[in-house]
């Protein structure tokens, strides 16, 4: 196996470099991609005809780079496109093993996507869907595939290929807040129109007792129902948020339900896509009330108190 130096391989030919990444110890290649800035990675593909190389080379070593026990179930076509369109390699991945597609296959899958980013996704390093909510990445396809793909590999700080594998469904809700500054609310519709609509709100949810903030929430007695409507199918995801003595528990879904409008001291009513802007700090309350984007049946102040018992990430951008 070849020794990864990745400044001397931004002076290698397009040829020497393919060589060089086919020949290369996984393994000191993961490192070597970890360690590097950005800036060093774009200096390695500092033209087209180099980052051709790294897309079709490294998609083609997802077996390689990949946890050996993530790979069972990971199966279908995947494409990955830079954003222009410029450079673009397909392989099909069958329980983690790959192996070239002839021309016109249609994928499964389409990531678009820097040529830095699909590096730092077999490093461990990209967190997908935090950078496809922030527009950083588009996917287009079959979201469990997407999913499946990015938990391939070793999340960074762990030993590549054997270490944690990384979880694209750990959702942080502070980087999403940050990720979603600037971010055109149709961007934010049509993510969660996708297959990552659950993970997103299922992520946010769990995450919301670790929010309360005691002092605020101290004595306070509320049960707030939520109902996010935009789905593709037309359904509704339901969702029971209960505060009391500063703690915060979730239910969901059919366990939701069995909490009756006379449990509840208000349901709101809001496309989803608004609630993760609530959440994250990009959209408050007060606001959505007076604008209709948050629909309260019920006790208003109530819904208002319970929002304001909460931390809510800073939207820094």
């Amino acid at each position: 196996m070849a020794r990864v130096r990745l400044d001397a391989w931004s002076r290698a030919t397009p040829d020497e470099l393919v060589t060089a990444l086919r020949e290369a110890d996984p393994v000191d290649l993961v490192q070597a991609v970890r360690a590097a800035s950005d800036e060093t990675l774009v200096t390695l593909v500092h033209d087209a005809e180099r980052g051709r190389a790294v897309v079709e080379v490294v998609t083609s070593r997802i077996s390689d780079l990949a946890v050996p026990a993530q790979r069972a179930g990971v199966s279908g076509v995947v494409r990955w496109e830079t954003p222009d369109g410029a450079l673009a390699a397909s392989v099909r991945v069958h329980d983690g093993a790959t192996e070239p597609v002839a021309a016109g296959v249609r994928p499964d899958l389409v990531v678009r996507g820097s040529v830095v980013q699909l590096l730092r996704l077999v490093a461990g390093q990209l967190d997908l869907a935090v950078d496809y909510l922030g527009g950083a990445l588009a996917i287009e396809g079959d979201s469990a595939l997407a999913l499946g793909l990015a938990g391939l590999f070793a999340v960074d700080g762990t030993a590549p290929l054997t270490g944690a594998p990384v979880d694209p469904r750990d959702i942080d809700p502070v980087a999403v807040s940050r990720a979603l500054h600037g971010v055109p609310v149709e961007h934010l519709r049509a993510v969660l129109e996708s297959g990552f609509r659950p993970v997103v709100l299922d992520e946010i949810f769990g995450r919301m007792p670790a929010h309360v903030n005691g002092r605020k929430a101290a004595g306070a007695r509320i049960t707030v129902g939520f109902r996010l409507t935009g789905r593709p199918d037309g359904e509704v995801d339901r969702y029971v948020l209960r505060l009391s003595d500063g703690r915060a528990t979730v239910l969901a879904g059919e366990a939701a339900d069995a909490v009756g409008p006379d449990d509840r001291d208000a349901t709101v009513t809001c496309e989803a896509h608004d609630f993760l802007r609530l959440v994250t700090g990009h959209l408050s309350a007060i606001t959505g009330v007076l604008r209709g984007q948050l629909r309260v049946r019920g006790d208003k102040t109530a819904a208002l108190r319970l929002s304001a018992a909460f931390d809510i990430p800073k939207a820094a951008a």
